[in-house]
């Protein structure tokens, strides 16, 4: 549930100098399961962690990610490229079947590509959800942000964009 950086938390009452000192996207936060704890959430990329995130770190000009793309009947294209078929699902069951990836990919990371050529419905499912190197301006906004505002190796949260859901890996 809504406990520590991995879940949704209530925003926190914080002094208005230390937001200023947090990188652009990044919101300070109380913790749901230890009241009085403050974690950093990272509003592009859905991810949130107890360590401050350092004002100096600079946004790349490039990075290379994979995804897992779970698409829904009422996104842009609603075919599967992995199956050749339309979706069917809807938007709330593409959520659900995607937060059941994220608990197998918390338990164990290293099965991201797995699951990407198992589940994907993006033509990357051949490469294991791999999109290979792109710069800004590239992907669609959401998604873009996301990537670009994960640190290498981590898998951000459920993003939505035009597509459908996604979880995005930054593997450079």
């Amino acid at each position: 549930g809504g406990s520590g950086p991995s879940g949704a938390m209530a925003a926190a009452e914080v002094d208005p100098a230390q937001v200023l000192e947090l990188p652009q996207g990044w919101e300070a936060r109380e913790s749901e399961s230890h009241p009085g704890n403050i974690y950093f959430f990272n509003v592009y990329s859905r991810v949130g962690r107890w360590q401050k995130p350092d004002r100096a770190t600079a946004i790349p000009q490039k990075v290379r990610a994979s995804h897992i793309l779970v698409k829904h009947a009422g996104c842009r294209n609603p075919k599967s490229h992995r199956t050749g078929e339309a979706v069917t699902r809807s938007a709330d069951e593409a959520v659900e079947f995607l937060t059941g990836l994220q608990t197998e990919l918390m338990e164990d990371p290293e099965r991201f590509g797995e699951l990407a050529s198992k589940h994907s419905d993006c033509s990357s499912f051949k490469r294991a959800g791999n999109l290979g190197s792109f710069g800004p301006r590239k992907m669609q906004p959401e998604f873009e942000n996301a990537s670009f505002h994960l640190a290498v190796n981590e898998i951000s949260g459920i993003i939505e964009t035009d597509s459908g859901f996604h979880l995005v890996l930054r593997t450079a």
